[in-house]
């Protein structure tokens, strides 16, 4: 029960701080994204603030593994290119997404029904394969 505790205070705080830097905005996102035409630099604060967050967590965590816990081959390229390219097209990735469900919209709705239905697809493929 405490680690479901912990784990649902965590999400709501993920989730929070994806609300407070726009993330969960797909506009916000994708005017981010595009470089090359009327770029919205202003996440990149975000990203300033979790890169040491994240670096931090791999260092303390890497002291404990004598080698990678996953291996980076082929699923795993396609998979990010993948996720890349949606979150380019879309401006929504699974968190911020799930976020924002909280505000109802029906493109969000649409694309977490969607993004469901592409997991259980890979799920029944990888299952066969």
């Amino acid at each position: 029960m405490r680690a479901l505790l912990i784990a649902a205070i965590a999400g709501l705080l993920f989730g929070l701080g994806l609300t407070v830097s726009t993330m969960i905005d797909p506009g916000k996102v994708l005017g981010f994204l595009d470089i090359a035409g009327d770029c919205d630099p202003s996440l990149i604060f975000v990203m300033g603030g979790a890169i040491p967050v994240a670096a931090l967590a791999y260092a303390f965590g890497r002291r404990d593994r004598p080698a990678p816990p996953i291996a980076i081959d082929r699923r795993l390229l396609v998979g990010a290119a993948l996720f890349g390219i949606g979150w380019g097209l879309v401006g929504f990735c699974p968190g911020p997404a799930l976020a924002a469900l909280a505000f109802g919209s029906a493109n969000t709705i649409l694309f977490v029904a969607a993004m469901l239905a592409g997991m259980a697809a890979f799920e029944v493929w990888n299952r066969r394969a």
